[in-house]
């Protein structure tokens, strides 16, 4: 559990004011950001615990990420329509500074862990494009989708029980879902407790559908993209990109905040972080922030040769710590980025999450394809979402989060830039979902989960990015964990 001392939530709770005191003052927001700046510093580097937060490396890393996110949250209200602008002060920044506690509080009292922050639900499975390496690409077509009944208990249940008030949707494409008439912003429209980040192909956003999102306010688009138009083309379809521009246009007109979502491949990591495309998508095209997300070798036509080598992946890191300290831009890679989250997030760990599908099947996280419960068979039962939680293969996944980092004291933590449970540490995984007879969510994932000539090259990858990585753990966050001056 990440505690916060009772100076910390003083500190946040002063910059909430702070921000409260200038809502409707737009013109005032950037003088008053270095003094929440030198705040958020204080409050995360100079005065959290070490054991919940990590050391001082550790500690400025949760720093740039969180305070870039709050710029984020800045740049969205003063460009928002004026729904925007208050889901952006009354919920987001709210949630991600003050947060429901006394939820969260009652059910470690509860259950003996902090829960989930937030899940990840594909209600729709289907997609109008036909992407190659996709995760959904080796899905079968008539796909079964998530009722909007079972959308919202889930919703309502992590809300009520566990204090989450963000929300991931995600594919399939989620503008294509819809269940009697509710599609996915009428949910959020249903829901103005709750903030809603949508990895979308972007091309369902025409100038309608973007004033509706305009409408609700607490919907954040994430279009994804390879690249340029050469390598969004060649990957998505010809003309997507000129789609997805026009998306881009919809969205700024009506006042929306938006991101963009990448996936890292051998081919094109490099190109990704560079500052022709940083330049292109966030200072020409309004982009206000990035998922990176590192190819994973699970879907349609598996190539473990596409995954990110083990030196561009360092590459990588060191040009993500620049991006994040220097340019001081939102962007966050799930593999190099451990030591924002503390580590691995899977499995329904303590301020992690979870991935349910429109089979209703529930994952540890997108990218661990095997599971033990279902939804729609837990609610039929009379059962709820927590109780997903407590199967072998979840309890399995925490159990070795605790044992590599989480909540270890910082010299004891494991490298929390390699942190993947499934990727980085793929023999741990591997031998836990055969010990759980964990159920594979489709033939890929069957097929992987015994195929030697797989298996040994992931290990093969583990091996060397331990190598490459390894020494920059031990340099910057073992060694000097206390002696890192602020940037």
């Amino acid at each position: 559990m990440r505690k916060l001392s009772f100076l910390q939530k003083q500190i946040f709770h002063l910059i909430f004011q702070i921000i409260n005191l200038l809502n409707n003052k737009r013109k005032m927001w950037n003088l008053a950001i270095p003094m929440i700046e030198w705040l958020a510093y204080k409050a995360i580097v100079d005065k959290a615990d070490p054991v919940d937060w990590g050391g001082k490396r550790e500690r400025e890393d949760k720093f740039y990420i969180l305070f870039n996110l709050l710029r984020v949250a800045f740049k969205a209200y003063n460009c928002g329509s004026p729904a925007v602008r208050d889901r952006m002060v009354n919920l987001f920044i709210h949630g991600l500074l003050v947060g429901n506690k006394e939820k969260m509080e009652r059910f470690y009292e509860q259950y003996g862990m902090t829960p989930p922050a937030f899940i990840t639900i594909s209600p729709e499975g289907r997609c109008n494009l036909q992407c190659k390496d996709c995760y959904a690409g080796s899905l079968p077509k008539g796909l079964p989708h998530l009722s909007a009944r079972v959308v919202e208990q889930i919703l309502q249940e992590k809300y009520d029980k566990w204090g989450s008030w963000f929300t991931v949707i995600s594919g399939g494409e989620p503008f294509m879902w819809n269940d009697n008439g509710i599609d996915i912003i009428e949910i959020a429209r249903r829901h103005p407790e709750q903030y809603f980040l949508v990895y979308t192909n972007g091309t369902f956003i025409n100038e309608y559908t973007a004033n509706r999102l305009a409408e609700v306010g607490n919907i954040t688009p994430a279009i994804s993209v390879e690249g340029f138009e050469k390598e969004t083309d060649e990957r998505r379809g010809r003309g997507v990109h000129k789609r997805i521009l026009t998306a881009f246009e919809n969205l700024r007109n009506a006042g929306v905040p938006f991101g963009i979502s990448l996936t890292a491949t051998a081919n094109n990591a490099e190109m990704l972080l560079s500052d022709e495309m940083i330049n292109y998508y966030f200072d020409q095209h309004g982009v206000l922030y990035a998922w990176i997300f590192q190819y994973m070798p699970i879907g349609r036509g598996v190539d473990v040769s596409l995954q990110v080598p083990p030196f561009i992946r360092k590459k990588m890191w060191e040009r993500e710590q620049q991006l994040l300290r220097e340019k001081r831009i939102f962007i966050a890679d799930f593999w190099n980025g451990g030591t924002f989250t503390s580590g691995c997030i899977a499995g329904g760990r303590s301020r992690g999450y979870l991935y349910i599908d429109w089979n209703g099947n529930i994952y540890p996280c997108v990218f661990v394809p095997y599971w033990k419960d279902n939804i729609n068979e837990l609610f039929s039962q009379g059962k709820t979402l927590t109780d997903a939680l407590f199967s072998d293969l979840f309890k399995g996944i925490r159990e070795w989060q605790k044992s590599y980092s989480y909540m270890r004291p910082p010299d004891c933590r494991g490298n929390e830039i390699r942190p993947c449970f499934f990727r980085d540490h793929h023999q741990q995984a591997h031998n836990l979902i055969l010990k759980t007879e964990a159920n594979p969510g489709y033939p890929s994932a069957k097929e992987a989960l015994h195929n030697t000539d797989y298996y040994n090259a992931m290990i093969k990858y583990d091996e060397e990015i331990a190598q490459v990585l390894d020494p920059i753990w031990k340099t910057l966050y073992i060694e000097n964990r206390e002696t890192i001056a602020k940037t």
